[in-house]
């Protein structure tokens, strides 16, 4: 294998994870970074990233990186790291087909003693299952005889500037001790926190998709609680204010669970549980739980209005806040669209109001037009949801997020952004 001082770093795909990781190895060694998506290279050539995790500085700073879209401008590196996403399909199935063509392109290109780590969310055993075989056949050379792997879980936290890649432990694996010792090395040289050599990529594989899975379970049971205390008429933030007294509470809130992470991942675990015989019944009940609170939500504004005798056909309800959570410009599953459909399915008219996400590729993955706060009309809006807790929303004075309703309307406040006495309702 090469020695860490000659590894040639190539990181494949430059989205929420990929791109971090490039800028941070691109302070210390040359790197190339490459994303089959032409606009976003030119978009980072200009110093522009869209996401908004890396700032113009940043990108300065990461002197030795150079970005390309074309995997000939690769084909001279010995060290790949594929950050593509792994998405599920409309049956809740394991989508691989980004990692399947990045394993492809890859292989075309992959020589002997190459090293080749995947950080993408997968379940145990894919990277020896999935992509190993393709990297095999497209290449022709031998595993863990010509060429090596290693995994990565990445634990990136979209709009989380206190919790960032160098900030967080690593954990790290590899297909044999010498690639394993080569990864942690790899890794140990921009991970300021430190990193966690796990005996194995499969125990890499089940760490990683376990820690989401967790937080899902966790969030479906306040969810959970939720449901139950609104039909018990009780506050839920007060009771787990109160119960938070505990040292040893958990301070989860009830809420949307979407992105490319919790509501994913979980999927994965049970995808390959289910296809050895074994049938998840915890982490699917949370799954189905947490999959259904945009409904439920939903159903809780209608109740609310028509209890202050407002007329639910045709009522200019207003969302605001669309992207997965607050402070992040990404809209991949979120579970506000399922506010907005139910929603829809009683005629009321939806406007949407968010100041992070790009209006184009709104309308481009939902085919839903956003609003510009200029557009925002003063006693419009039968309802308004504040569905997303951006600090922007957090520094609006009530009244003035108020006075966009009717004298008559519902202000359901989601996220618990304001006190409970100044909305009419609370998840």
């Amino acid at each position: 294998m090469h020695l860490l001082k000659n590894l040639k770093l190539a990181i494949i795909g430059l989205g929420y994870v990929g791109l971090p990781l490039a800028v941070e190895f691109g302070k210390k060694r040359p790197v190339m970074g490459l994303d089959i998506n032409s606009l976003r290279i030119n978009d980072l050539r200009s110093g522009v990233d869209k996401t908004l995790e890396i700032s113009f500085e940043e990108l300065k700073e990461a002197s030795q990186l150079i970005f390309t879209s074309d995997f000939s401008q690769v084909q001279n590196c010995n060290c790949f790291i594929i950050t593509v996403p792994t998405p599920i399909d409309k049956y809740n199935q394991p989508d691989f087909g980004p990692l399947v063509k990045a394993s492809e392109s890859i292989g075309m290109i992959l020589k002997k003693d190459d090293l080749i780590i995947y950080e993408s969310t997968v379940y145990p055993g894919a990277t020896e299952e999935v992509c190993v075989p393709i990297l095999e056949k497209f290449s022709g050379l031998k595993f863990n005889q010509d060429f090596y792997c290693g995994y990565s879980p990445e634990r990136i936290n979209p709009g989380d500037k206190e919790h960032r890649l160098i900030n967080i432990k690593k954990v790290t694996s590899g297909s044999t001790l010498e690639a394993a010792n080569l990864v942690n090395q790899l890794y140990g040289e921009i991970i300021l926190a430190g990193t966690y050599q796990a005996n194995s990529i499969r125990v890499a594989e089940a760490a990683k998709v376990i820690e989401n899975t967790q937080r899902d379970l966790n969030i479906a049971f306040i969810n959970e609680l939720a449901i139950i205390f609104n039909k018990l008429h009780i506050d839920t933030e007060e009771v787990l204010n109160a119960a938070g007294t505990k040292w040893n509470f958990l301070p989860f809130r009830p809420g949307l669970v979407g992105g490319h992470c919790i509501g994913v991942d979980p999927y994965y675990l049970t995808h390959k549980a289910q296809s050895i015989g074994y049938h998840p019944e915890v982490i699917l009940a949370g799954r189905r739980l947490n999959d259904g609170m945009g409904h439920y939500a939903a159903s809780q504004l209608i109740k609310a209005m028509i209890n202050k005798n407002i007329a639910i056909e045709n009522a200019k309800v207003l969302i605001m806040g669309f992207s997965f959570k607050e402070n992040c410009p990404d809209c991949r599953n979120t579970k506000v669209i399922d506010i907005i459909n139910e929603l829809k399915e009683f005629s009321c008219e939806v406007d949407i109001y968010d100041p992070w996400i790009s209006k184009e590729e709104v309308f481009s993955e939902y085919k839903l037009k956003t609003l510009d706060e200029d557009q925002l009309v003063k006693y419009e809006y039968d309802a308004i949801v504040l569905a997303v807790a951006h600090s922007k929303f957090k520094t609006m004075e009530i009244s003035e997020i108020r006075s966009l309703g009717k004298p008559q309307h519902v202000l359901y406040d989601l996220k618990y952004i304001f006190p409970k006495a100044s909305s009419d309702l609370r998840l």
